[in-house]
C-alpha cells in the first residue's frame, strides 16, 4: 500500500523514521491517517528532516519502495490547484452531479410510467378492435341489427 510520509529524526533512537500522514485507498483517493504511525528507517539511512516521501509498504509493513514526493506534490498543484479546483468547488460539483442524477432518475421513472400507460391503452384499443370485429361477425339477437347485411 502507498503512503505519504514525512521524515523525522528520532533523537532517542538516533535514527530516522517516517511518520505516515496519508494512505492511498484507491487511485486518486487518499485518506488522512489520524493517529501517529511511525516506521523506523534504520541507522544506516540518512535523509533530510521533514522531507515528504511516498512510501510503498508490503503487507507485512516492510518498505518496498521509497521516493521523494516533490514531483508528486507539484503534479497535484499543477493538475488541481492551478485550475481553481478547491474542496468547495469539488463539493459543489458533487452536489450538482447528485442533483442531475436525481432529476434523471425522476425523468426515467416518469418515462417508465408513461410507457406502461401507453401499453395499457394499446391493449385496451386492441381489445375494443377485437370486440368490434367479433360483433360484426356474430348475428344480432334484436330486430334491427346495424351490422347485419340487408341480404341476410
Amino acid at each position: 500500500m502507498r503512503y505519504l510520509a514525512q521524515v523525522h529524526k528520532n533523537e532517542f533512537l538516533k535514527q530516522y523514521e517516517l511518520r505516515l500522514l496519508a494512505r492511498e485507498e484507491a487511485e486518486h483517493i487518499w485518506s488522512i491517517i489520524p493517529e501517529e504511525a511511525v516506521i523506523l528507517l534504520g541507522k544506516g539511512n540518512t535523509m533530510s528532516e521533514r522531507l515528504l516521501v511516498l512510501v510503498e509498504l508490503s503487507a507485512t509493513g516492510d518498505i518496498e519502495r521509497l521516493e521523494d514526493a516533490t514531483n508528486w506534490v507539484l503534479h497535484l498543484v499543477q493538475a488541481y490547484l492551478s485550475t481553481g479546483v478547491s474542496p468547495d468547488f469539488l463539493q459543489q460539483e458533487a452536489e450538482r452531479a447528485e442533483h442531475w442524477r436525481q432529476t434523471l432518475t425522476l425523468q426515467n421513472q416518469d418515462l417508465a410510467r408513461r410507457s406502461l400507460e401507453l401499453e395499457a391503452r394499446r391493449e385496451q384499443i386492441q381489445a375494443l378492435e377485437e370486440s368490434v370485429k367479433r360483433d360484426k361477425r356474430e348475428p344480432c339477437d334484436f330486430v334491427e341489427c346495424p351490422y347485419k347485411d340487408s341480404d341476410s
